[in-house]
């Protein structure tokens, strides 16, 4: 099992899992995060830290897709570790449907 961050975090991207990760396995896109799933531990503190309810376990239904776009960005972004302020947009775009057609960047975070 896996953890993996949905379509959720999209225009969001809250940041108060990284600082709970154990093994800094969080990459930060322009617009959201990705777990890489060979580098998390299954620990599954990040899950309730999220205020978007964006992190799932792969072993729920149709997360197949989540993990290999979860796998391909955190092998492109860089590596975030540290706690930043989420996007200006984030509690209104919360929730919101859609999200991945509508408003996803496959640019890189910063990282840090």
């Amino acid at each position: 099992m896996t953890y993996v961050v949905t379509d959720n975090c999209i225009a969001c991207k809250y940041t108060d899992c990284v600082e709970v990760c154990p093994v800094d396995c969080f990459y930060e896109g322009e617009n959201m995060l990705v777990i890489h799933p060979d580098e998390c531990i299954d620990c599954g503190v990040c899950e309730p830290e999220c205020p978007a309810d964006a992190i799932r376990p792969d072993t729920e239904p149709d997360m197949e897709n989540w993990v290999e776009f979860n796998r391909k960005y955190s092998e492109a972004w860089p590596v975030i570790i540290t706690k930043k302020d989420e996007l200006p947009e984030a509690k209104e775009r919360d929730g919101e449907t859609g999200k991945l057609e509508k408003y996803f960047s496959e640019a890189p975070g910063e990282g840090g």
